[in-house]
């Protein structure tokens, strides 16, 4: 077998919307992967549909480029702290990473996160400073904003020593120096010398008895699970007997069937591969992240990092409403079981658990953002499905109860200061610290529950008019600090199993905000708008006007409707109540009472109050 002269190991970490994966579409570019005459899409490494509509990195993507005589195995990561079990968990496949910082935003939250975990692994760190061409770019300033990032996070002085690159990954070119009229001509040459020179060359032991720890998994309908991880020593080569040694404890013998690794977005089959470089095994069924694979001979696991715990859970239910099955293909607790725990296999800080019932399950994650996507991706499988209210997961240590807390970064016009700090006031919230931002408006730093932040995006979203930025990342535990009030209005539920019509609407619109139009189908007990008032109101919106033969002056005027607010699937996690459940199938989103029956509802809450 021929060895592969050198290779480097690395990881693209960064802030949410940074340009991690528009630099590793230029660095594909202009390693040659793509022929000429090869149509390449933007954001190529965004093969997810939702990753594509939503410009955000969901699932870390493996490639590789050869630059000379290296190769260069590079790993695109998520920037959400949502998605930060995709980071931890691929910082041991490489032993360095490119940390990209927005040449005028700086230093953002996530920039924070991702950095303190590769910092914790000692991993080496070159700093990009990206999107250099930006109007009002401030690189120097961006640097120090680093530097003091580091220090903070308590790097060592081998960590402060980074060296920097200065890079527009959208138009192609980087440099040593921030001189933008100097290198606007150049090209990528710059950062892959960097990377040679200062990545570390990976420590290969091919004569060693072969070790491979499992720190990402994809899944494929012919082969099944594909393993995929970093050979620590020795040669794996297809066909071979290995001992697949368990995370959770436990070995078996298993054969590798079939072995590939990473050209550009191909994975290529091969007959051997070598200590450093970063493969995909398939054939093993049993397999899952955190296991090893070593040679019968040698038989010793490795340890794997540990997952920061969720914070966050919703309940997952058979949908037993009126419109039950007539939109989903998939509808039985069986198939949202067999789904779920699908989905545990390859997402290793989501958890799945079984409760009283058969018809529901218990679904815990890192954010609202990672709940959503996994719902949003299920209903666009064809399932059908109800889900409750986000709740937070306490827990007990020496009789006390302690909660998720949040560090809350946002960056609001100045204008917005004091209806930003009056409604997180009122969920908890405890002010850090206050500085005036780079972009001209007032940093705001809290500390808050994370229940207190359920719900207020969307509302913060309208306090600021839409001006105002808002990040959050988890910090730890706390005792718990007393109940939190996050809504204050009611719903508006409809009364009746028929067809909204424009006169029972108007009629509704009176005492609240709509969220369906005329023509909707509707049923007893759905949740048709926002109530301006606490507490619910059962309205009539399938009500038709009363034909009779008299007429009057502006009798017949046209029936003016405010257009509804329409919710995003995130805005209906959010608006929920503990009471309601949210219908998700394929076509629709439905918004119900969790005991659709008025009288019902008044019995349980007329026993609440005894």
């Amino acid at each position: 077998m021929e060895l592969i002269k050198d290779i480097r190991n690395i990881a693209i970490i960064a802030h949410v919307d940074h340009g991690k994966t528009t630099l590793v579409d230029q660095l594909l570019k202009q390693s040659g992967i793509f022929r000429d005459n090869e149509h390449v899409d933007e954001r190529v490494m965004d093969s997810n549909d939702l990753e594509r509509e939503r410009g955000i990195t969901i699932l870390s993507k493996n490639t590789s480029v050869i630059y000379g005589d290296t190769k260069i195995n590079i790993v695109d990561t998520p920037g959400h702290a949502d998605f930060g079990g995709e980071v931890e968990r691929i910082m041991l496949m490489v032993d360095g990473v490119l940390l990209l910082v927005d040449a005028f935003e700086g230093a953002m939250p996530q920039t924070r996160f991702v950095l303190s975990k590769a910092l914790a692994l000692k991993k080496k760190v070159l700093v990009v400073v990206n999107k250099i061409d930006r109007p009002n770019a401030r690189p120097d300033e961006v640097i120090d904003e680093v530097l003091d990032l580091f220090i903070e996070l308590g790097a060592d002085e081998e960590q402060l020593d980074f060296p920097v690159i200065y890079a527009s990954a959208r138009d192609g070119y980087a440099s040593l120096t921030p001189d933008i009229d100097t290198i606007q001509d150049g090209d990528m040459r710059p950062l892959f010398e960097s990377v040679l020179e200062f990545m570390p060359s990976v420590k290969r032991d091919c004569d060693a008895p072969f070790q491979l720890l499992v720190s990402s998994l994809d899944y494929d309908d012919y082969v099944g699970r594909i393993a995929i991880g970093r050979i620590e020593r020795g040669i794996v080569k297809k066909g071979a007997p290995a001992v697949l040694c368990s995370s959770k404890g436990g070995q078996s013998n298993v054969k590798i069937t079939r072995l590939h690794t990473f050209k550009g977005l191909n994975r290529l089959d091969v007959e051997a591969a070598q200590a450093g470089d970063i493969v995909a095994v398939s054939g093993i069924e049993d397999i899952n992240i955190g296991d090893t694979l070593c040679h019968p001979d040698c038989i010793e696991p490795l340890p794997f990092v540990k997952i920061d715990e969720p914070t966050i859970s919703m309940n997952f239910l058979v949908n037993d409403s009126p419109f039950a099955g007539q939109e989903g293909k998939y509808v039985t607790s069986r198939n949202i079981r067999e789904r779920l725990f699908k989905e545990v296999q390859t997402n290793v800080s989501m958890r799945v658990e079984e409760t009283a019932t058969t018809d529901c399950f218990k679904v815990s994650g890192r954010g609202e953002l990672h709940l959503s996507i996994l719902i949003e991706t299920m209903r666009r499988q064809g399932f059908e499905f109800a889900v409750s209210r986000p709740t937070v997961i306490f827990k007990e240590e020496n009789g006390k109860v302690l909660e998720p807390m949040e560090l809350l970064y946002i960056d609001v016009p100045e204008e917005y200061v004091g209806v930003v700090m009056q409604k997180l006031g009122s969920r908890k919230a405890e002010l850090k610290d206050m500085t005036a931002s780079s972009t001209g408006g007032t940093n705001l730093v809290f500390r808050i529950p994370a229940r207190g932040l359920i719900g207020y995006r969307s509302e913060f979203l309208t306090d600021t008019n839409g001006y105002g930025i808002l990040n959050n990342m988890f910090d730890g535990y706390e005792p718990y600090k007393g109940e939190i009030k996050t809504r204050e209005r009611g719903s508006i539920v409809a009364h009746e199993e028929g067809i909204a019509t424009t006169y029972g609407l108007f009629q509704a619109q009176e005492r609240g905000r709509l969220f369906i139009e005329p023509g909707t189908s509707v049923y007893a007990g759905m949740i048709v708008g926002e109530h301006n008032k606490g507490g619910d109101m059962v309205c009539n919106v399938c009500k038709k006007k009363q034909v009779t033969n008299m007429r009057a002056v502006g009798h017949d005027d046209a029936l003016r409707l405010t257009p509804p607010l329409i919710l995003s699937l995130e805005q209906c996690m959010e608006f929920i109540a503990d009471d309601e459940l949210l219908e998700v199938t394929p076509k629709s989103l439905r918004l119900r009472k969790r005991i659709l029956s008025k009288e019902m509802r008044l019995k349980m809450e007329n026993r609440q109050k005894q």
